[in-house]
């Protein structure tokens, strides 16, 4: 007979908050549940929340060894027969096999994103943690930005690349070289099509142009990148990102709290950085990995 499971789901700030609730819930030990995250929630001035989906098998019942099965008392003989009863056999007993109960299966501990005291940095408990090590491709070029200076002749070879790509998609696009400033080539895109290459909130835009420079990278191989703006959506996207940064930040500076932004694109946090530069009294950072890395606007110290 399988084992059935106990299945809770548990919301809490953190995954082990909602793990011990969870055990508490189910009546068992906190090792012997398997912890599935189903939506883990940052949100600013460190208000974060995770679901889990918390399993613990119960204990296989063992099935009972059926009784062997009574002969029926033989008939009296008559005593006019002088043939002996039948003889009834009885029904051999047949053991039930018990399967082995399977051993819990125990998932790697979940990461947590770094907690936020909710209280100011003044006042909060000093806590060390050991540096996280980047490796991936966002931070790599985050560290070779400053190196990698991009060309007019650079700026044609990605527009080129941009139109053979529009060709193939049969849209009626038209692509032309814009501003160039270190490392990255501004292509601006207009016509007929244009719309459908921005799509809801930049998506298909921002997925373009990450299609773009995987090409150009294995394709030029110098460090030079390209951002594609259709129908004036970076400038706008600029503007707005600007405002909620500055908005923010003044927010920040009167809590003395951290505050973290939702997950952006490498060329998006740079707008936020670049546009709290100046802003006394606030310092600018970004934590996490790709896809989710994010900017966190924090009281300078």
């Amino acid at each position: 007979m399988q084992a059935s499971m106990q299945t809770v789901e548990i919301t809490a700030k953190t995954v082990q908050e909602a793990t011990k609730a969870a055990a508490a819930k189910l009546g068992v030990a906190t090792d012997a549940i398997t912890v599935t995250v189903l939506e883990e929630t940052k949100g600013l001035f460190g208000k974060s929340s995770v679901r889990i989906r918390a399993e613990v098998a119960d204990s296989e019942p063992v099935e009972a060894t059926p009784p062997p099965t009574p002969a029926p008392a033989p008939a009296k003989a008559s005593k006019k027969s002088t043939k002996a009863p039948p003889k009834v056999e009885e029904a051999p007993v047949v053991e039930a096999a018990v399967a082995a109960e399977p051993e819990p299966v125990v998932e790697a501990p979940v990461a947590e994103p770094a907690k936020k005291t909710g209280r100011s940095r003044a006042k909060a408990e000093p806590k060390v943690e050991a540096p996280i090590v980047e490796t991936t491709e966002a931070a790599k070029e985050e560290e070779t930005e400053k190196e990698v200076v991009a060309t007019a002749a650079d700026g044609e070879r990605l527009t080129a690349l941009v139109r053979e790509l529009l060709t193939a998609a049969n849209l009626h696009v038209n692509a032309k070289t814009g501003e160039i400033g270190g490392r990255y080539v501004n292509i601006h895109l207009d016509g007929k099509d244009a719309a459908f290459l921005v799509g809801k909130h930049g998506e298909v835009l921002n997925a373009m142009q990450y299609l773009v420079n995987i090409i150009a990278g294995r394709r030029f191989d110098n460090g030079v990148r390209a951002t594609l703006d259709g129908n004036d959506y970076r400038r706008r996207r600029e503007d707005a990102l600007t405002q909620l940064a500055t908005k923010i930040a003044d927010q920040v500076k009167q809590r003395g709290e951290e505050a973290v932004l939702d997950a952006l694109p490498a060329f998006e946090r740079r707008i936020v950085h670049k546009a709290l530069s100046g802003y006394e009294g606030i310092s600018t950072y970004s934590e996490g990995e790709e896809p989710n890395r994010r900017v966190v606007i924090a009281p300078a110290d």
